[in-house]
Order: structure tokens, then sequence, then C-alpha cells
């Protein structure tokens, strides 16, 4: 149903899950708190810096989370809505770095900001939640943030009844602020930074290339052994019995089986429900 799996991208070639996997949630749990926290940041950004530009940046982190997870997806199927989430906490950060010297609750920020990042990590780990779309979201948001949000939109100051002096050291004060705050080197090394990862990554997608045959430790980024799940790529196999209104699909591996009442459903879903079942 539009996550990412190995053998989707490879070899049945289905690119355009990359559009849906960073729309995807891993249950209601999941699905409450990314909400919750792109609701939490993504207002205080869109305040100060407008919906044009994070916009931008909540889209495009987004996409680059799910290049970065294609690369290191494997047989399990997987959801990358976190991509987007952690886009905004790197545009956070950026903005406190660079704009920092300007910023009045720069603790309170800092606390909030490492909570959410934690917290959203740790249900990474979690079966079916991918931690690489996280990791390249938050490099995308950092970078596109470096280019996009160095000029925070300033209010309009209206004269006050001290009059025109009043009015004109207050703009000579928010120009001097803008000015600052414009950093054209920065602005453009950032963006190379990005285009480069950008087209770096969809040309190795696009190439199947799979990091974890030269990364062992790659996969426990993303998963946590318990006794409940592994972190083992393995591909899953069931025995599949199809009558007129029911289909029956078992496990060979641990022999569990589930009865489904319907039997017209594709090849990528059969795989989706297998690997459910052994699981």
């Amino acid at each position: 149903m539009g996550a990412l799996r190995r053998a989707f991208l490879t070899k049945y070639h289905q690119t355009w899950r990359l559009f849906t996997f960073p729309f995807l949630h891993a249950g209601l749990f999941h699905l409450l708190i990314n909400l919750s926290s792109v609701i939490y940041v993504g207002i205080h950004l869109e305040q100060e810096f407008g919906s044009l530009r994070i916009g931008i940046i909540y889209t495009l982190s987004a996409f680059m989370g799910a290049l970065v997870a294609a690369l290191f997806v494997q047989s399990t199927p997987a959801v990358g809505s976190s991509g987007a989430l952690y886009g905004l906490l790197g545009t956070l950060l950026s903005e406190l770095i660079w704009n920092r010297e300007f910023r009045i609750n720069k603790v309170s920020e800092i606390v909030s900001s490492v909570l959410i990042f934690v917290c959203n990590f740790i249900l990474g780990f979690l079966p079916y939640v991918d931690n690489f779309s996280s990791i390249g979201g938050f490099i995308s948001g950092f970078l596109l943030g470096s280019v996009l949000i160095l000029s925070p939109q300033l209010p309009q100051v209206a004269p006050s009844k001290g009059g025109l002096i009043d009015y004109g050291v207050k703009s000579y004060i928010k120009l001097k602020l803008k000015q600052k705050l414009d950093r054209p080197v920065l602005r453009i090394v950032s963006l190379f930074l990005f285009s480069l990862m950008l087209a770096g990554f969809l040309v190795a997608v696009l190439h199947g290339i799979n990091i974890n045959s030269y990364c062992t430790w790659c996969p426990y980024v993303d998963c946590i052994p318990s006794t409940s799940w592994h972190c083992k790529d393995r591909e899953t196999i069931c025995e599949t019995m199809v009558s007129n209104e029911h289909m029956t699909m078992t496990c060979m591996d641990n022999g569990n089986f589930r009865i489904f009442p319907f039997t017209n459903i594709s090849l990528a879903r059969v795989n989706d429900l297998c690997n459910l079942i052994c699981f």
C-alpha cells in the first residue's frame, strides 16, 4: 500500500513508492506522535518565516528522506513520515545557529527540539518505521534552512506617538538586521551541497545500490533486536491457498497462518500480508 521494500525498487521498479513512502505511518500511535510533533514545530517556523518557505523545506526534506531510506531499505516494508518532521527540526537547528544572537528563548527551544528529536528517533526502532529517512530529512532541512530562512519575516513597524524619529530608528534597525542575516556565501554553499546530495542519492537509488552490502552495522541504526521481532534481512515465504471466497496464508518460517475474506489482490499486497504473518 505504498511502503518501501528492496524488491519493489530493484525488481518491480516501482519508483512511485518514493512519493507515497513519506506520507505513511506505522499505526495510530506513530501517526499521533508524528502529527503532533509536526504541528508543534511547523507552526513556530511558519509564523516566523512564512508558509511558502517552510512548505518547500517540508516537501523537499520528505523526498530526500525517501531517497536515503531507499538506499538502506531491506525486505521488510518500511514507512517514513518522519523525514519531513526531521526536515523541520533541521531547519530549526540552522535557524538557532545562524540567528542565535537574535533568539530570546534559546534554551527552551533547544530543549523542546531535543525531546522531539529523541522521542521520534526512538519510535524509528519499532517495526516498519524507517530511521534513515529521518537522518536524510534532518540533513536536508538543515541545508535548506541555511538557504531559505536566514532572513526572517520581520513585522511592519507603524509610527508611534514619538513621531518620525522613532519610526526612522526602527526602520534603520530593521534594515541592519536584514543585512546581518543575509549571508550569500553560506546560502550558495548550502544550496550546492543540497543539490549534490539530491542528485547523488537519486542516481544511487535508480541504480539499485544497497548500502547495507557495504555496512554491516547500518541495519541497527533502524532496528534494535528484540524477542518480538528480528533485525536480519530475509525473504519471507508463505504458502497460499485460495477458495471461492477466502484466502489462507501460512508462513513457512514459523507456521503462523491467517484467513482473509478476499482473493483478488495484487502480488505486492500478497507479499505485504506474508511479511505481517511471518514477522
